[in-house]
């Protein structure tokens, strides 16, 4: 991910207040894991792209990482992650060397989600699946989270996307077979989360996707190619 400095400086400086968050929110933590679950293979070699960390690699015994946050690398690796620091736009991986990645709320600090999207399509074998994870803006909790955004820590620098926006950056990079997942119900302002995990999009806030890639990334000619982090 090329995060911006603020952004890069604040997963730094607050890495360990990040990294809480997941033990004083565990229900709704456990929730993202359960619907990421449902998709993420059980077998084959994958990469956390955005590992953060180590939150979401533990899970699913997944030992190789991409992250460009200092402190948030060594906290990851901590964890067993063998992490590389670095860009979700230039990974430092040979064409087709994994069977799946997961990039968990990693698609709101990139500047671009299809060049994103079409790197993870060159690491992953043809066939391989993509599993994103990401906070729908469409949502209750996704329009508190952009109407909050900049007096927040971690979020001032974030885009959030709707569901059929992301939807169309992945046919566009060359997946297909798409399968949708939410979680995170309701208003938290009220108090009530549900964190059930139904399928489809449009009303949990944390949508996860799992994508196959075709090897046919259609690199410059996306329609929606303008789709980056204001």
């Amino acid at each position: 991910m090329r995060i911006s400095s603020h952004s890069a400086d604040a997963f730094d400086q607050h890495a360990d207040q990040y990294d809480r968050w997941f033990d004083e929110n565990k229900r709704v933590y456990e929730a993202e894991v359960a619907a990421l679950r449902r998709f993420v293979p059980d077998t084959g070699l994958g990469v956390d792209v955005g590992a953060g960390t180590g939150r979401f690699s533990v899970p699913f015994g997944i030992s190789i990482g991409v992250e460009p946050a200092r402190r948030m690398a060594q906290i990851a690796r901590a964890r067993n992650v063998s992490v590389c620091r670095a860009v979700g736009e230039r990974l430092p991986f040979r064409d087709g060397q994994f069977d799946f990645a997961l990039l968990v709320t990693v698609v709101c600090f990139v500047d671009s989600v299809p060049q994103l999207l079409e790197e993870v399509a060159r690491i992953l074998r043809t066939g391989g699946r993509m599993i994103l994870g990401f906070i729908d803006r469409e949502t209750l909790l996704g329009r508190l989270y952009q109407s909050r955004k900049d007096t927040d820590t971690f979020y001032r620098e974030a885009h959030f996307y709707s569901a059929p926006e992301i939807t169309a950056c992945v046919r566009e990079a060359g997946f297909g077979n798409l399968q949708f997942a939410q979680t995170v119900f309701g208003d938290p302002g009220d108090g009530v989360v549900g964190c059930q995990v139904r399928d489809g999009y449009g009303e949990g806030a944390f949508v996860a996707v799992s994508a196959q890639n075709s090897g046919r990334s259609s690199a410059g000619k996306s329609p929606i190619a303008a789709l980056s982090a204001e």
